[in-house]
């Protein structure tokens, strides 16, 4: 709770506020600041946990959110610090000794909660940065190899092409292998029946010739008989 102070005569102020006021007006910021530092833990914990789940949208949204309050909140820490610099000339303004003792723990202890307040901000933006930055490796990762795994993918696809090709024309020189061995077949045939055939020709030739010589011989010893 604060305190009445009396000024004397001093009647120091700075920008129409007194001691008092500026106190009050930085524990209030304090307060404000300590619930936006848990909020962004809050973000940051709940954007780790949901990042594999969320749409790119949802988590554009959520940067976007988490870096005005970081902005917000740096903001109230840089104002409670400009506020202890004006209650440390204040309070050395204070006549009495006790009461000047009392504002100046109460002014420092102020100071040393804005301090810790920026550490822990600083360490927050730290730690974002650098999930950020891991984000985007992993992203650069993931494109490397969806680009090799494409290399590898066409490779293969030429692959099966050639196989394809080899396959295909291999069965055109079966077939066509095949329709040869026909032809040649057909040609044998055809040449055995030929041979047959001339046989057969040459057979009933020499038949008849000799048909015709056992002719001419009983017509030569017919005629010898009447002679």
């Amino acid at each position: 709770m604060a305190m009445a102070v009396d000024f004397g005569h001093s009647g120091v102020t700075v920008g129409g506020g007194t001691l008092s006021e500026l106190y009050q007006s930085s524990r209030r910021l304090l307060l404000k600041t300590r619930d936006g530092l848990e909020k962004l833990e809050r973000c940051q914990y709940t954007s780790s946990s949901t990042a594999s789940s969320s749409s790119s949208s949802a988590s554009s949204l959520a940067i976007d959110s988490s870096r005005n309050l970081f902005d917000s909140v740096r903001k109230d820490i840089t104002q409670i610090q400009s506020l202890c610099s004006e209650m440390d000339r204040l309070w050395r303004s204070v006549h009495a000794k006790s009461q000047r003792d009392l504002w100046k723990r109460k002014v420092e202890q102020v100071a040393e909660e804005a301090d810790s307040l920026k550490d822990s901000l600083n360490k927050y933006d730290l730690y974002n940065k650098r999930r950020i930055q891991e984000a985007q490796e992993r992203a650069e990762l993931l494109g490397r190899a969806n680009g090799s795994s494409s290399h590898v993918l066409r490779i293969f696809d030429e692959e099966a092409q050639a196989v394809q090709s080899v396959r295909s024309s291999s069965k055109m020189v079966e077939e066509a292998l095949a329709t040869g061995t026909a032809i040649l077949s057909k040609y044998s045939e055809q040449r055995d029946r030929l041979k047959l055939i001339d046989i057969q020709n040459f057979e009933l030739a020499s038949k008849s010739v000799r048909r015709k010589y056992r002719d001419g011989n009983e017509i030569k010893r017919s005629v010898s008989l009447y002679v």
